[in-house]
């Protein structure tokens, strides 16, 4: 396919740059996967499309305060480091601006000395590896001097960190936040729960590689990039539950649906597991685990977009976007949500 298929117009403007002051006053468009039927509601009313036996998935994934401004030991200029993803002895993968500033051996200060790094390496993709050295508890230090990684078409500054996390964030180490999960609040949970509707968490630790555009024309030719996930036993065993008693698996967000497709076995049964997962889902693929999907509204020719228009058809994802833009949704992180069932 081509990715010139996923295209659509979006004004800027459309673009969202804060936070609503209430998670789930956002808008919510309601998408018949079937018949492309579009209904326009508010999230607060999401609760009355679950019934008893659902099962809802969230991501507990925990944004880090990633990105990092330090200084050259040598010459004192100016360095820009976001932390994409942990490795042992730490040693961290990262994206480093000016890169071509930082070269295998040279020093980095963050906070006037309190984290200190050390480049060891460049991967092939420009990005940086390196070794942090401190005194103390690294995410302590981290939670201190770090600013939350918010997207670049995000122009504003966020002034209540906690607004770029879940409700229910828990574990963390992500790079960037699964923001369908945003506008739940725990009153909607509490009213899911009191229905009958099961809540599941899984993790996935959100990198880069989600959002990094696809500069190939032919999308089958793009490669995701690498990111951890967890399923516990319990979990798992929820969802085989679910299926087995007729309920639906409804995911929250493109990273729910990714963690679930990774680890379902073709039946669509579930197993513990962790891990690594580079999948890359477009339309022709056949889903095993997902029954329906609460998402936001995404950028033009993405990956996620991608992944949307194989569950609901591209047809419709794209009426549907074209709608959106004539009534004016808002758009990405901190934009409305839609609903596929």
């Amino acid at each position: 396919m081509n990715i010139n298929d996923f295209d659509f117009h979006l004004p800027e403007e459309l673009i969202a740059q804060t936070p609503l002051e209430n998670r789930e006053s956002s808008r919510l468009m309601v998408l018949n996967r079937e018949t492309g039927e579009i209904s326009h509601k508010y999230f607060y009313d999401i609760t009355s499309y679950f019934k008893a036996g659902d099962t809802l998935v969230l991501n507990e994934t925990k944004v880090m305060p990633a990105r990092l401004h330090g200084v050259k030991d040598d010459t004192g200029a100016h360095i820009e480091v976001l932390l994409l993803k942990q490795e042992e002895n730490d040693c961290w993968e990262t994206l480093v601006k000016p890169a071509k500033r930082v070269k295998e051996g040279t020093v980095l200060s963050f906070g006037e000395g309190k984290l200190r790094a050390e480049c060891i390496g460049i991967s092939e993709q420009g990005g940086r590896k390196l070794k942090f050295s401190y005194e103390g508890i690294f995410y302590e230090i981290l939670d201190e001097l770090g600013e939350m990684p918010l997207p670049p078409y995000i122009k504003e500054t966020l002034d209540d960190r906690d607004r770029y996390q879940t409700v229910f964030a828990r574990e963390v180490g992500s790079a960037a936040a699964p923001t369908a999960g945003l506008h739940f609040t725990n009153a909607i949970l509490d009213e899911l729960r009191a229905k009958g509707v099961h809540i599941a968490f899984i993790t996935l630790h959100v990198g880069l590689g989600t959002f990094r555009p696809v500069s190939v024309d032919n999308i089958e030719e793009h490669d995701m990039h690498a990111e951890y996930y967890y399923m516990s036993e319990e979990t798992a065993a929820l969802l085989n539950r679910t299926r087995e008693e007729g309920g639906r698996i409804i995911t929250v967000g493109t990273t729910s649906t990714r963690t679930l497709e990774t680890i379902a076995a073709e039946d669509g049964t579930f197993q513990a597991a962790s891990g690594w997962t580079s999948i890359f889902i477009y339309p022709g693929y056949t889903f095993k685990a997902t029954d329906g999907m609460i998402t936001n509204f995404h950028l033009p020719k993405s990956t996620l977009i991608m992944l949307v228009s194989a569950l609901a058809g591209r047809e419709h994802v794209l009426h549907a976007y074209n709608e959106a833009v004539r009534e004016k949704y808002r758009f990405f992180s901190f934009g409305d949500a839609m609903l596929i069932l």
